[in-house]
């Protein structure tokens, strides 16, 4: 598998990935087998919670249904759309794709020596409406908002075509080179919290330093990104909602996530304040 696998990422991917902090590989997972499956499912889901409050929500696909269906709902009731949104993350064909043995082989064939591990509380899929800032997340790292180790891959692959107006993921490529930034809460006038609020200790200066990249992607496309690797959710001015998915590994192996016993952050109920005081930037 490991062999298979490795045949999958492009030739010099481990030294890219280390290089840039993040690599994209297209076409990684199949869109028949491992994509479509979930899609349907979303579109039965978004049918379900239509008819159960009462709201003709546009279903006769799973395109139709991930955009007009979910706004439509959105809109008759906010609380609509969150139902939907903790229920598509218990999709089977979803948990099935995170913890897919393929992933984990990427994960070691990025970080040689490395033993992966799945970051509970870290998969879900996300739905980024039009104009909701508050669940925007702004420049962050990884690391301070899952913890687990400090040598960590996000995996974020979409569920429908990345054009710019949907707002592209924002990366800054080589940033994960400044090592684990110190981070405070703010909720930027917009009510964020948790890892939402979370904001890097000299943000701008920081940034200033490496070049912005948001690449476009298709459904089946893989973006990898370093748990220290900035990045941000990009700005949805469009008409429809940008679904993606995200799961995190760690690495067991992992000297600082050995010390603080692989524990997590926000999705655990935990404070990074709490397991990581040298995070705490000092803002006197």
């Amino acid at each position: 598998m490991m062999n298979e696998q490795a045949r999958r990422l492009p030739s010099g991917a481990a030294q890219d990935f280390g290089r840039d902090g993040f690599l994209l590989v297209r076409g990684f997972y199949d869109l028949a087998t491992e994509v479509r499956p979930i899609q349907e499912a979303i579109q039965k889901i978004v049918g379900l919670v239509g008819k159960k409050y009462g709201v003709d929500a546009p279903c006769a696909s799973p395109e139709e249904a991930m955009s007009q269906g979910y706004m439509t709902l959105a809109r008759a009731d906010r609380k609509y759309g969150s139902e939907i949104y903790d229920a598509v993350k218990q999709i089977p064909e979803f948990v099935a794709l995170v913890a897919n043995v393929r992933n984990s082989a990427t994960f070691a064939n990025l970080r040689p020596g490395a033993i992966p591990g799945i970051a509970a509380g870290g998969y879900g899929i996300r739905i980024d409406s039009p104009g909701e800032e508050k669940f925007r997340a702004p420049w962050h790292q990884e690391f301070p908002a899952q913890l687990r180790s400090l040598d960590g891959i996000v995996f974020w692959t979409p569920l429908v075509s990345i054009v710019p107006e949907l707002g592209p993921v924002e990366l800054s490529k080589g940033s994960h080179k400044e090592g684990p930034i110190p981070v405070f809460e703010d909720d930027g006038g917009h009510g964020k919290s948790g890892a939402y609020s979370l904001r890097l200790d000299r943000e701008q200066e920081r940034l200033g330093k490496y070049e912005k990249l948001a690449p476009l992607t298709e459904p089946g496309d893989l973006l990898l990104m370093d748990f220290l690797t900035m990045h941000q959710s990009g700005e949805n001015k469009g008409t429809r909602p940008r679904w993606s998915m995200q799961f995190r590994y760690f690495n067991f192996a992992d000297p600082t996530g050995l010390q603080i016993s692989w524990r997590g952050s926000f999705a655990s109920g935990v404070r990074y304040q709490d397991v990581m005081t040298e995070l705490v930037a000092n803002r006197g």
